[in-house]
């Protein structure tokens, strides 16, 4: 009797673990194939951050170079849907594309393709398009603009500032070199002057535009007439390392954007890190779990970082970022403090923007929020990508 009872256990831990064996089978991680499509290469700033973040999260996550491919120099036209098409054609399981002007395109093959994931760098279509398998993601880079603003402010005062740290007029005007006048571009030199105003409060900023994401003619020649101009200090939402150089040749303090310029009048730069985003992507994927509509990353979570202090930093900014990163993170300074700023010579108490984007430019969201006593613009809480698009007082605008 002793036997058959012993029989019978061993049987039952032998079914044990074939049913335990089969559970492992059926849970285990989907080996998947990832795609990255790229609007430029590795001299593009912009697309360099998204090259190494998208290698280093299919690293962490045992992905090899069988796994995944990465294409460069894919225009914002319908080479986009072809590329996204011939990898759907061709087994991949997900798809991300890292320029705004790539929308469109991802989502006509998402459309085409539902059995496979479209992932999408700064869009504004995945809520309102509703397609299970199309998806936006961006960060709120206004923190980090913001603390770089800050760091800059410093520098300002480093450089200029009198006795009581008090900077002149003419000594606290800024200069900043922009793309495009679109959301993400004024939401970024927004919350950037708004941290130089955080340290100089009489600071004003000129803002000119090259008309191209990346052209280091361009932009080099933009923050030379901004240098001639007068501007003390030259920040950038562009991609190339034009406006660096000028700054280097000028010998003009630098805020860089997306990396280090490793000159000597480099002070600080911001930038998204992607590895947080691609790591939740290729996770979900993995497991056949769906990704969010709209990912918006933060300082606390990681994907908003700013660099090492460059070597024209003044000193005791750490420190100063440090305390301002911490007030960010438990929501007792918000960027767009509408205390903080005006607009015509007027705070703001309501602002309607352009949230479900449709093309049509129609403002429908009420984005003015106050919490903790603080009346804020809550810039990438109805969506991912930026839709701060408001000219304030103190920065004007060269086309």
């Amino acid at each position: 009797m002793f036997k058959r009872i012993l029989s019978l256990a061993l049987v039952a831990v032998l079914l044990v673990g074939v049913v335990c064996a089969f559970s492992a089978c059926t849970t285990e991680k989907k080996d998947i194939k990832a795609a990255l499509i790229c609007l430029h290469g590795d001299s593009s700033t912009y697309d360099k951050n998204f090259i190494d973040a998208f290698k280093q999260a299919c690293a962490n996550k045992g992905l090899t170079e069988a796994n995944y491919t990465i294409i460069t120099d894919i225009p914002e036209g319908t080479e986009c849907y072809d590329k996204a098409a011939d990898f759907a054609d061709n087994g991949y399981d997900v798809v991300f594309a890292d320029s705004f002007g790539h929308e469109a395109y991802m989502i006509q093959a998402a459309k085409e393709f539902p059995e496979v994931e479209f992932c999408h760098a700064t869009g504004t279509k995945a809520h309102t398009e509703n397609l299970s398998n199309y998806q936006n993601a961006f960060a709120s880079i206004y923190e980090g603009r913001f603390l770089a603003g800050v760091a800059a402010g410093l520098k300002l005062v480093e450089l200029y500032g009198d006795a009581e740290g008090k900077v002149s007029d003419e000594n606290a005007r800024i200069g900043y070199v922009g793309a495009h006048p679109y959301a993400e571009v004024v939401s970024g030199y927004t919350s950037f002057y708004l941290g130089v105003k955080y340290i100089v409060p009489n600071a004003t900023m000129e803002v000119r535009y090259t008309g191209s994401w990346y052209d280091e003619t361009a932009e080099k020649t933009t923050a030379e007439a901004l240098i001639a101009a007068g501007c003390k200090l030259i920040s950038q939402h562009a991609d190339s390392m034009g406006a660096p150089t000028a700054c280097e040749n000028a010998n003009v303090p630098n805020v860089a954007y997306n990396g280090e310029t490793g000159k000597n009048t480099f002070v600080i730069a911001s930038r998204i890190d992607w590895v947080p985003y691609f790591e939740y992507m290729l996770d979900c994927v993995m497991n056949g779990k769906d990704i969010d509509a709209d990912w918006t990353g933060t300082l606390e979570n990681g994907a908003v970082k700013i660099t090492a202090l460059g070597s024209a930093a003044a000193e005791g900014t750490q420190a100063k970022l440090d305390e301002i990163a911490a007030k960010l993170n438990d929501g007792s300074l918000k960027v767009f403090d509408c205390s903080t700023f005006t607009v015509k010579g007027a705070n703001l108490t309501e602002y309607l923007a352009d949230v479900d984007d449709a093309g049509d430019f129609v403002a429908e969201t009420n984005v003015i929020k106050t919490e903790n006593g603080i009346t804020f613009f809550d810039e990438s809480a109805n969506r991912s990508a930026p839709y701060f698009d408001i000219r304030i007082d103190g920065i004007t605008e060269v086309q």
